[in-house]
């Protein structure tokens, strides 16, 4: 190169960096209009404070509580809610307050965990069955085709009736992750089989880049907005699995307790201490009501197509 055609070659840098810094628009990264086209939508952003309080109740609740949830009071047995029992009491005399804040976190823990877990299982192997393909394809979706039709229901209730002591609920979030990663991995294989044949995994596997690294590096990251939106939404599947497990009795066991338990010891008392029923009830619906305003947050938030957060003027 001649010195002519190098000074030429630095001044067409020197000219591009200068009407870069020149441009009046300023490059915005993903994540951040991610956040802003989230916090557009308001009903998303009541579902988000909504979900922050009860999350703060469920942590730091019982550092206001009078009584613990292990607690008896004999003298209030089935008491209305008043100055004492902020809640009022159960027919057994455990404080009503401190239970529904042991019970939203017990269940909030369960819900969270078992999300995250089923969101990671389920991301690895069904993009892995879909990118690897041939005999490895068509042996991956004839095991999944058969874990669909386990009973999967029954199955979780032996797993936690085998718990002992306190760790039901850790059984308990085992036996959601171990069942609930089936029909979500068939739904990321469907997905991935149009992103194996991007040019760029194309050109990775030319490369000699190893499968797993290409899965991990390439495939799953440009899954995020469905791993992100489904692992919000997961969290409902899963508190509604553990309601409903612990409402039959099949889930979480005495002394410990979730909103399940609380609504199975509500609904016989139903007539005589409504509070014990009505209580729960309500905290397990304003959980319900705010992830999924949540998730519909995520959803226009992520969704180029969405015109429900506005639009750049």
């Amino acid at each position: 190169m001649t010195s002519n055609e190098s000074e030429y070659v630095a001044s067409g840098a020197v000219a591009a960096e200068h009407k870069e810094s020149d441009s009046p628009f300023k490059r915005t990264g993903r994540v951040t209009l991610y956040v802003r086209r989230f916090f557009r939508r308001p009903s998303a952003v009541f579902g988000l404070v909504l979900l922050l309080v009860l999350v703060f109740f469920a942590l730091f609740g019982s550092k206001f509580a009078k009584w613990q949830y292990e607690d008896l009071d004999f003298l209030s047995l089935a008491v209305a809610p008043n100055g004492d029992h902020w809640l009022g009491t159960t027919p057994g005399g455990s404080d009503m307050y401190a239970m529904v804040i042991r019970g939203l976190g017990r269940s909030l823990s369960i819900g969270i965990l078992s999300s995250v877990a089923t969101t990671i299982v389920a991301a690895i192997i069904g993009t892995s069955i879909a990118f690897f393909e041939g005999w490895f394809e068509k042996v991956g979706m004839w095991v999944l085709d058969m874990l669909l039709v386990v009973p999967s229901f029954l199955l979780i209730a032996m797993i936690v009736r085998s718990a002992t002591g306190g760790s039901g609920w850790l059984m308990l979030t085992i036996g959601l992750t171990a069942f609930g990663w089936v029909g979500y991995a068939r739904v990321l294989r469907t997905l991935t089989m149009s992103l194996r044949e991007l040019d760029y995994v194309r050109a990775a596997r030319f490369m000699g880049v190893n499968s797993f690294r290409i899965i991990l590096r390439h495939l799953i990251p440009n899954l995020g907005s469905v791993l992100i939106i489904n692992t919000v939404l997961g969290v409902v599947g899963a508190v509604g699995s553990e309601t409903s497990l612990s409402f039959l009795g099949l889930g979480i066991k005495a002394p410990d307790t979730s909103l399940g338990t609380l609504l199975n010891d509500g609904q016989s008392v139903i007539l005589t201490s409504p509070w014990v029923l009505l209580v729960p009830s309500a905290i397990l619906i304003l959980l319900t009501f705010s992830v999924q305003l949540i998730g519909d947050g995520l959803r226009d938030a992520i969704d180029p197509y969405s015109r429900s957060v506005g639009k750049a003027e």
